[in-house]
């Protein structure tokens, strides 16, 4: 059984850790309502840029001009997956669960003998990755520095993306992070960047092209817009990610802050308890003996 003294420092020891948590509670939620706002303020705009993208891949895939990034090579036999984690830990299954869906893919990937280029974006991602798929981890952005997500933070990736793709060292990209729904709710999400999916019709679609029946006219050129568009729409669902992704870390770690605090306090009540009764237990043997003595005398 501990000593008083053990029990005591225990107690103090727990304390100081329920204090840091608390504070890492409030400093997450002070910057979750921030990064909340500004991934719901940019969901609208990259939804409908996405599905705008779409619907004009609907239109142009069976052209013999159509740019590549928006249909592909043609080809499925090499995929870069990127890896979109946080650069800390302390947020529950935040960064597992990114990781654990990435690598699920990657497995398939590989037992279907497709090559695999692996991009990580933060050091979790990378950490947990580079034990098993440490010679197809091809690219590495360190984010760490950054303070607050800007649509310049996005940059590197999509034309990282962009240059090799022109290149020709990959046929497919995937990202993977965590979409945000809510403080208590992250969904891992797989999102493919390269090339674009088809809109998915249904049958009640005013046009078989665009569910909201748009008809798009080019001007001046189709070849000039969509050579903008395209390069600046990979970098809008990229900071998209970003952004979801940074919510979710701060709301992830919020929830795990608020539970650690209150297992702290669990387990201080516990060992509190302990220690009182440790403490009467001694107080009582003290007084029997003085009382036997006092008897015997």
């Amino acid at each position: 059984m501990a000593s008083l003294k053990d029990l005591k420092n225990r107690i103090s020891s727990v304390q100081s850790t329920q204090k840091i948590t608390k504070a890492m509670k409030m400093v997450a939620a002070s910057k979750l309502r921030r990064a909340q706002e500004q991934a719901e303020a940019a969901r609208p705009y990259s939804e409908r840029m996405d599905r705008m993208m779409r619907s004009l891949t609907a239109n142009l895939v069976s052209t013999d001009d159509a740019p590549s990034l928006m249909t592909g090579t043609g080809k499925d036999e090499v995929h870069l997956v990127i890896v979109a984690t946080g650069e800390r830990g302390l947020c529950g299954a935040f960064n597992s669960s990114i990781v654990r869906a990435a690598r699920r893919r990657i497995y398939d990937l590989l037992h279907d003998k497709k090559t695999v280029k692996i991009a990580c974006v933060g050091k979790k991602g990378r950490e947990a990755l580079k034990r098993e798929f440490g010679d197809k981890i091809t690219e590495f952005f360190d984010l760490s520095a950054v303070k607050r997500l800007a649509f310049e933070d996005a940059h590197p990736i999509s034309d990282y993306v962009n240059e090799k793709f022109e290149a020709g060292e990959f046929d497919v990209c995937s990202i993977f992070y965590n979409r945000f729904i809510s403080v208590m709710s992250q969904e891992v999400t797989e999102q493919q960047l390269v090339p674009l999916p088809p809109v998915e019709v249904s049958e009640d679609d005013a046009s078989p092209h665009d569910a909201s029946g748009a008809a798009y006219e080019f001007e001046p050129e189709e070849d000039e817009i969509l050579a903008e568009l395209l390069p600046r729409n990979l970098a809008v669902q990229v900071y998209r990610a970003l952004l979801e992704n940074g919510a979710s870390e701060q709301g992830a770690r919020m929830t795990a802050m608020d539970n650690a605090t209150r297992n702290a306090g669990d387990m201080i009540d516990r060992l509190t308890i302990v220690y009182n009764r440790s403490r009467q237990a001694i107080i009582t043997k003290e007084l029997i003996e003085i009382i036997s003595g006092a008897e015997a005398v």
